[in-house]
């Protein structure tokens, strides 16, 4: 047994399930040892970009990192944008990346590059001395440092660089998983603390995040909420949150600086369970980066790195809320919109039509604002763009629809951001993956004149319009979407959005709904 066949079956003993592979060269032979553990699904991607979000969007949904296969520095270069966001999401995923032997990067290959230096840069472990000998027990190690919760914006995004001798060489075979890694608890102090700030009065808010949102969290906290009086609310962009009717009702925080200083007037205390300090996504003239209204405390109950459910259950129990009846969202019949589209009648179509358990990624301006809307139509699984760069959605929906094929998936894209990575159309329709994807179709990068529009500037001059504008030429993307396999259609009304988005939830496969109106922000 060679070293890449010795990694590859480590990688399935550990329970890696996907491989999101754009291979080369120095790949080969990895390539060669996936089709000889086929208890790995390989799918082929045609940009790394929709590897590493696809992985993003598997792992978002499985809480199990999928693997991506990228050809040396440049091919995970592509790749780090999406690496960005599934850093900030606290997403669990490795990266096998291919490298020249040793022997060869003296000689300054034309692909030569540091990559090590890249991989800092979103990696919370990085191996890149592999021999033939070694390289199975660095993929356990890499699968176990998934799942090594790291502190702050760390995240959990482990990359092997595996030089081609290494996986060419001889291996005395794959080596034992290692022990799962265990959350720290949360010391008894820290609960003392929260509870006697939230048993003296004042507005409070408990901010969840990551582990703060999952369901077992969600239920203590609103427990807590329902004894205390107390809000719960989740950052502006969380990585998942489960959610509709009969699930825990939770705000989310809004997107600009005013929005949310306005949101937390009057608070008296922001209880931190598993995040940070609210702050302003950008920095603006003149306005504070941190976004802590006068006179609030900032209390933190537990870190990212910590067992957020224990510490809230152990909360409730000593403020005596074991018991207390949970809020939920309620539904409500939601009327199917008329007449011209615009992000309200888009939002209430998305809300009317939507089944039950649909995941939900999004991309777009529109597709955040969405979030509110749809709590009380149907039970879903929101995505969001946790770190910002945008071309996450498409990819991270693919994901999605990869680790849950009984559930539909909704795309929310800006035709801006879904131009970044429109090869993973390529991927549903190779694939046949139940994804629905609408494009906001303003043919502009609209926030960018919204942020514009924030400097004071009133009069827009012909340079910056033409850098804020993508429609010169439009960009028809049911014809684009075609040519990558994926049916499609435009809708110009409400009434016609309805109809596709009612018709893709019935129809197995990929479909593209592009559509048009006057959308913003």
């Amino acid at each position: 047994m060679n070293g890449a066949t010795a990694l590859m079956e480590t990688l399935a003993d550990c329970g890696v399930e996907l491989c999101l592979a754009n291979p080369g060269t120095s790949e080969m032979h990895l390539v060669q040892a996936l089709d000889s553990v086929p208890r790995i699904k390989s799918v082929l991607a045609l940009f790394e970009g929709v590897c590493t979000g696809a992985a993003d969007g598997f792992a978002r949904m499985t809480g199990k990192p999928a693997a991506t296969l990228l050809h040396l520095g440049p091919g995970m270069a592509n790749g780090i944008a999406n690496l960005h966001n599934a850093r900030r999401a606290n997403t669990p995923l490795i990266n096998i990346i291919g490298n020249h032997p040793n022997y060869h990067v003296g000689f300054d290959a034309p692909l030569t590059s540091d990559i090590d230096t890249l991989a800092q840069n979103f990696s919370c472990w990085i191996g890149s001395s592999s021999t033939a000998a070694t390289l199975a027990q660095h993929g356990a190690d890499a699968y176990t440092a998934t799942l090594r919760q790291s502190s702050g914006s760390t995240g959990q995004i482990a990359t092997l660089i595996m030089g081609a001798d290494a996986a060419w060489g001889s291996s005395s075979g794959p080596v034992s998983p290692n022990s799962i890694p265990q959350r720290s608890k949360v010391d008894e102090i820290a609960v003392e603390k929260i509870a006697n700030a939230i048993s003296t009065g004042g507005k409070t808010i408990l901010l969840l995040e990551h582990h703060a949102i999952t369901a077992g969290a969600l239920a203590a906290a609103g427990k807590i909420a329902s004894k205390t009086g107390c809000r719960l609310m989740t950052g502006t962009f969380p990585s998942r949150v489960d959610g509709g009717p009969g699930r825990v009702a939770v705000e989310r925080m809004p997107y600009f600086p005013e929005q949310v200083l306005k949101t937390l007037e009057g608070t008296a205390n922001i209880i931190l369970v598993g995040g940070q300090i609210p702050v302003s996504f950008f920095a603006y003239e003149g306005l504070a980066g941190q976004l802590v209204p006068p006179g609030c405390s900032v209390i933190r109950l537990s870190n990212i790195e910590e067992d957020a459910i224990d510490a809230l259950q152990r909360l409730a129990e000593r403020l005596g809320a074991e018991d207390a009846a949970i809020t939920h969202f309620e539904k409500i019949d939601i009327d199917k919109p008329t007449g011209e589209l615009n992000t309200k009648t888009i939002i209430q179509s998305v809300a009317a039509t939507m089944p039950e358990e649909l995941i939900v990624a999004t991309d777009s301006g529109g597709g955040n604002a969405a979030y509110g809307f749809c709590q009380n139509a149907a039970t879903n699984s929101w995505l969001s763009l946790t770190g910002g760069a945008i071309g996450q959605g498409g990819p991270c929906a693919t994901g999605a629809a990869l680790a849950c094929a009984d559930r539909p998936v909704l795309a929310l894209l800006g035709d801006g951001g879904a131009a970044y990575t429109n090869q993973c159309f390529w991927t549903q329709a190779r694939e046949g993956l139940n994804v629905t994807t609408v494009i906001f179709a303003n043919h502009s990068y609209n926030i960018l004149t919204v942020e514009y529009a924030r400097l004071g500037v009133t009069d827009v001059g012909a340079i910056a319009a033409s850098l804020f504008d993508i429609g010169n030429p439009e960009i028809n993307w049911v014809d684009m979407a075609k040519s990558f396999g994926v049916p499609g259609a435009t809708a110009d009304s409400a009434e016609e959005l309805c109809g596709l988005l009612e018709q893709s939830y019935k129809t197995p496969g990929p479909f593209l709904i592009q559509a048009n109106g006057e959308i913003q922000r």
